[in-house]
């Protein structure tokens, strides 16, 4: 099976791009790399390409950390609606759901419990929701085009991971 698809719906009014990943911290550094080239061919700007980097990095870090199910994979889905917003979703098959709210102050110490915050502090709007096996984490981030002109009908080359 493909792992990874990328396409439009008929209309040309969202361009979808999606990969599997196994839930592995090398696939935290691919998916934010595969993000980042994915948006950056669609003429997102750079500034916001940088933001969804960071959120795609902490979305598959819990994943990696608490969502892990063996044998399974993680599937990273990004949308980009042609106009102002960008659509991040991680979904895996673990029963682990993060909190509602992120964690005020996991102390000056602490070398986790951040992420959640920073999904919070750089996207516009972000949630959990069920699925029949696993669940979603969605990040939406509202972002501009770069100078350069509208984005292309979703030519983005295939980047083919050695996973």
């Amino acid at each position: 099976m493909n792992q990874e698809s990328q396409g439009t719906d008929p209309a040309l009014t969202a361009l979808v791009w999606r990969r599997r990943y196994p839930p592995t911290p090398r696939s935290v550094t691919l998916s934010r790399h595969h993000a980042s080239h994915v948006l950056a061919e669609w003429n997102v700007g750079r500034a916001d390409v940088a933001a969804t980097e960071l959120v795609v990095s902490e979305l598959v870090t819990n994943v990696v950390q608490h969502g892990r199910v063996p044998g399974r994979l993680v599937e990273l889905r990004v949308t980009y609606d042609l106009a102002k917003t960008v659509t991040l979703e991680v979904s895996d098959a673990g029963d682990w759901r993060p909190p509602p709210a992120p964690a005020r102050n996991p102390g000056e110490m602490a070398e986790s419990g951040r992420g959640l915050a920073l999904v919070a502090a750089f996207a516009d709007a972000w949630g959990v929701r069920g699925r029949e096996v696993g669940k979603t984490v969605w990040a939406r981030l509202v972002v501009e085009q770069a100078p350069s002109g509208p984005p292309p009908h979703s030519h983005v080359s295939p980047i083919v991971a050695d996973t």
